[in-house]
């Protein structure tokens, strides 16, 4: 391909890009609720998509659960000998104990309200409810669902031989076919399995050492909290800030209030260094940090750039109002040259169509698990024809094995079939793959960047002024 035509390409590219209504991975799953498995201890397990009682399919598959990792509808969590704790938007928290099972059937939004409903399939799990108003929040266990309108702590119990309820703080309603119960703080509610079942009423037993571990950890997470959104116009949001406040510190940052980084990193340190990436079929590939506080920084806001400090996260983008804040797989572009593909953290105030503002700051490169990156091209049929691809497999250093070939209808988008025959030529020796995700760094750039990526690299690039 030559220059001119080159050019020619790009041009068609992006008119096509527009003309098709494209956008970035991430704006897919803006509007979805998201959630976040926040602690990890001992054998945890996760299933997606599940249909039915996950507990009676015997060909579920069940995968070792990440710290971090996003969870949606219909994600169910499970523990053998070990414990997890998932964090809400709004601060609410869920406890799960030892051999327990909790699906989260239900997580969806409606007018900014936050609908939750939970099934504790089978054992212990504690609550702690912050819900907003027109926020909905219950548990489903055994033969009864406990609703929390206010804020509210309970510990449900849910085995073969019945199901029991004990509120801790503030009041829930609990529902059992046609009656409906209200448990003040210190009341329990036990129903015992049988054709008769009837509900018994007492006071909350004594605490053992899963109820001090779920307080000790609910009061740390609080505390932290409140004292790192002080840094931040958050108010709706508040899931991730406790740990940033744990593990790191905020710096000022003119134009920007506060950025923050981790402690214990030197000037070189790059955000992206450690992690992992997830594929999710709604989400596309999504980076998992794999340090406590990896969920905020990795998901919302933007990086900085400080000279003299390094790489501030920037909490950009949570507001004040009601909207609800967006989830972004990772606050990061993608860019690919060649064989090469790597990302560039993604800045506060870049604008989508136009290259992103960290780019002149290099590129993180991305590689599998031999230490090559990889560039293949699939094809798939869509309405009865065959369609090219040119897709990447964005996998970093500690990826799990994902089939890219097999997740690609997925993840990618597909253009025109001449623009992606096109995408799969070779250009001045080096190889262009422009994706969905690259959509996001190339799209509306100048032309003489474009040619500069290919001639030099993307590790060489500069923008264009």
């Amino acid at each position: 391909m030559t220059f001119r035509n080159f050019l020619r390409f790009i041009f068609t590219f992006v008119f096509a890009v527009c003309c098709l209504g494209l956008q970035p991975a991430y704006t897919a799953a803006s509007n979805a609720r998201i959630i976040r498995l926040s602690l990890v201890q001992g054998d945890v397990r996760v299933l997606r998509d599940s249909k039915g009682d996950p507990l009676a399919n015997d060909k579920a598959n069940w995968e070792r659960a990440e710290l971090n990792l996003p969870i949606r509808q219909h994600y169910v969590v499970a523990t053998d000998s070990g414990r997890a704790e998932v964090e809400f938007e709004n601060g609410a928290m869920a406890f799960i104990g030892e051999n327990s099972v909790l699906e989260f059937f239900d997580l969806s939004l409606e007018d900014g309200a936050l609908t939750t409903r939970l099934v504790l399939r089978q054992g212990t799990a504690s609550f702690y409810v912050n819900p907003a108003r027109d926020d909905y929040f219950s548990v489903t266990g055994g033969d009864f669902t406990a609703e929390a309108g206010s804020r509210a702590n309970f510990r449900m119990d849910n085995f073969d031989d019945g199901s029991t309820i004990a509120v801790t703080r503030g009041s829930v309603s609990v529902a059992h076919k046609d009656a409906n119960t209200i448990l003040a703080k210190g009341q329990s509610l036990t129903m015992r399995a049988g054709q008769n079942v009837t509900a018994t009423i007492g006071r909350v037993p004594e605490s053992d050492e899963f109820d001090r571990w779920v307080s000790g950890r609910a009061d740390s997470v609080v505390t932290a909290t409140n004292a790192a959104l002080q840094y931040s116009n958050s108010s709706t949001y508040t899931s991730g800030f406790g740990d940033l406040y744990t593990y790191g510190g905020f710096y000022p940052v003119s134009g920007f209030g506060y950025g923050w980084r981790p402690y214990g990193v030197g000037f070189g340190w790059s955000p992206f260094d450690n992690g992992n990436w997830f594929l999710d079929p709604f989400l596309g590939w999504s980076f998992i940090g794999n340090q406590p506080w990896g969920w905020l920084p990795y998901h919302y806001g933007g990086w900085i750039f400080e000279p003299g400090i390094g790489w501030l996260w920037a909490p950009a983008g949570f507001g004040r109002g009601l909207s609800p804040v967006k989830f972004h797989p990772v606050t990061a572009a993608f860019v690919r040259s060649g064989n090469s593909v790597g990302i560039v953290p993604s800045h506060p105030l870049d604008n989508h169509g136009k290259p992103p503002l960290n780019l002149e700051r290099g590129i993180v490169p991305l590689t599998n698990r031999g230490g090559e990156q990889t560039a293949l091209a699939a094809r798939k049929k869509v309405g009865g024809a065959q369609r090219a691809l040119c897709i990447g497999q964005p996998v970093g250093r500690f990826v799990r094995d994902l089939d890219p070939l097999a997740n690609a209808r997925e993840q990618y988008s597909v253009i025109a079939d001449d623009v992606a025959a096109a995408n799969c030529r070779e250009a001045d020796g080096r190889r262009v793959t422009f994706t969905s995700h690259t959509f996001t760094a190339i799209h509306g750039a100048i032309l003489q960047l474009a040619a500069e990526c290919v001639g030099n690299g993307f590790t060489h690039c500069k923008r264009g002024a």
